[in-house]
């Protein structure tokens, strides 16, 4: 099924009022825009089509309070009634609308991010594995991530509490079917760059990638220290 769908990001515009002068804040320089999916329906029982999505889905599900929203979000998220979608460190944002495009209702997913110290904990764990930290340096990310950030005391995927849904829609719902439309969408953009999910998290890919090549490089010079310090028998 195609999605019609272009990679390429804008910068993200502000959602909140500042000063005019004001430059842009540092999650707002991390932010990423992508453009909406084109209505359609899919082929298949899942709803995405990578592990990435499907686990987000999942998770998602699992955390959801009202599965009727659920199903109508589905079908909001099919139909294409979502507009572009602007990710940033601890929000999903976008226009979601019942029908009429040009009245679409202001949604965001709030996203639980990382503080620092489970950062350093995951880093930590992922650096310490060559087959993560090169997968990582190539822009993959291995399904086993998740295993690694759980034994690090870290949650990756979305648990109870780490998705706060706001629409400015009447409904009560948690979530609404706009907010649920949205949280559908998102596994789609993970099927494409489940670096999204890191970015939801708290950290931008440009900045993760440098933290990690840092972490490999002390890596090697570590390693490379302990041999010299070893010596060689007599």
């Amino acid at each position: 099924m195609d999605f019609d769908i272009d990679f390429d990001f804008d910068e993200a515009e502000p959602d909140d009022e500042r000063e005019p002068d004001a430059g842009p804040t540092a999650d707002e320089r991390r932010a990423r825009s992508f453009p909406r999916f084109a209505p359609g329906r899919r082929v298949g029982r899942k709803f995405a089509d990578t592990w990435w999505g499907n686990a987000w889905i999942e998770s998602m599900e699992r955390t959801a309070l009202d599965p009727e929203q659920l199903r109508r979000g589905r079908r909001y998220a099919f139909a294409g009634q979502v507009g572009s979608i602007t990710v940033s460190p601890g929000r999903i944002s976008a226009g979601v609308h019942d029908g009429d495009q040009y009245t679409p209702h202001d949604t965001i997913v709030r996203v639980g991010t990382l503080a620092e110290a489970e950062w350093d904990r995951l880093l930590d764990r992922v650096a310490a594995k060559a087959g993560h930290i090169a997968a990582l340096l190539d822009r993959d990310m291995p399904h086993d991530l998740v295993q690694t950030a759980d034994d690090a005391g870290v949650r990756l995927l979305p648990g109870y509490g780490d998705l706060e849904p706001e629409c400015d829609c009447p409904s009560w719902d948690h979530p609404c079917r706009h907010a649920a439309a949205l949280a559908y969408q998102a596994a789609w953009l993970l099927d494409r760059d489940p670096f999204v999910l890191l970015l939801m998290r708290g950290r931008g890919e440009a900045e993760l990638m440098a933290d990690l090549r840092r972490r490999n490089a002390r890596r090697f010079v570590a390693g490379a220290t302990d041999d010299e310090a070893a010596g060689t028998p007599a």
